[in-house]
């Protein structure tokens, strides 16, 4: 890479972090299709690609532990970049030009916007209530040691913060291709300084202050 590429090249994660990321996105995709595959009979087909139904129910628990972990790793690091601010409650009020790409209307916008944030705090309360309502439906390990109404409660609170949090991924998933240079942060762990100025103002002067 030349010397005058390079300049103009910011480090947004380093190599620990993207790692971290892509565990908690693999492992969450391997989630969604397992537990989708238990959830509804049409989409049972799922299981084929976890060695079948046996294999499917055996491995969900465990690859959610996985997440779980990796999550947590991910959080202990970037909670600090997510605490709302009142920039944030003008970006969500100004939703419309988010959507319609009218940067110039929008308020300053730091490492995350405000709709990042919402996903981080989503996942903070689901992810660790999908741990422990796993837990008490986690068959034949612990189910048997709860009641059977306390079961039935887990499995539908499981199953509404798993539709909440696939849906939030959905958004952060098209939002990643959408604004280009996102992903690629996410790959290489660099961005140029002209997308860190248009899309995260705020932070990029705190990268050039050296903070």
């Amino acid at each position: 890479m030349s010397e005058l590429h390079s300049s103009r090249l910011i480090k947004r994660y380093d190599p620990l972090e993207r790692l971290n990321h892509w565990i908690t996105a693999l492992t969450f995709l391997l989630l969604t299709f397992s537990g989708l595959a238990l959830f509804h009979p049409s989409m049972f087909w799922f299981t084929q690609f976890f060695g079948g139904p046996v294999w499917t129910r055996i491995l969900h628990p465990f690859i959610g532990l996985v997440m779980f972990v990796s999550f947590t790793l991910l959080a202990l690091k970037f909670w600090h970049h997510n605490l709302l601010s009142q920039n944030d409650i003008v970006w969500l009020k100004h939703i419309m030009d988010v959507v319609k790409n009218r940067e110039d209307r929008l308020p300053e916008v730091d490492r995350y916007n405000a709709g990042q944030k919402m996903l981080f705090w989503t996942m903070i309360a689901t992810i660790p209530t999908l741990l422990l309502t796993g837990i008490v439906i986690w068959r034949p390990w612990f189910a048997g040691f709860f009641p059977i109404d306390i079961v039935r409660v887990a499995v539908l609170l499981h199953a509404v913060c798993a539709f909440a949090i696939i849906a939030g991924i959905i958004v952060h998933i098209y939002a990643a291709f959408w604004v280009r240079g996102t992903l690629g942060a996410m790959i290489r762990g660099t961005v140029t300084r002209a997308w860190a100025a248009k899309h995260h103002p705020g932070w990029y002067k705190r990268v050039l202050k050296g903070e």
